[in-house]
């Protein structure tokens, strides 16, 4: 695998980058894992890069939308 950008893997090297990056995501163990591997759907998919979903996430932070409902934070 030559980087990590859609055009350079296949859906699975990216399914694969993402499991090893997030760890053990079939656990589930704390509830949290589920949703944060559901966020990278789009990257898999090959429908956005792993950058460009990282950054909508982290914004959030940033502009102070924690308490906004979208699925992708954690529960607890």
């Amino acid at each position: 695998m030559s980087g990590y950008l859609i055009k350079d893997t296949t859906r699975e090297e990216r399914k694969k980058i993402v499991e090893e990056s997030l760890g053990n995501i079939e656990a589930n163990c704390d509830g949290c894992m589920a949703g944060l591997a559901e966020m990278y759907n789009d990257y898999i998919d090959g429908k956005r890069e792993i950058r460009d979903i990282n950054m909508e996430f982290n914004a959030r932070y940033v502009k102070g939308d924690m308490e906004k409902d979208n699925g992708r934070s954690c529960p607890m």
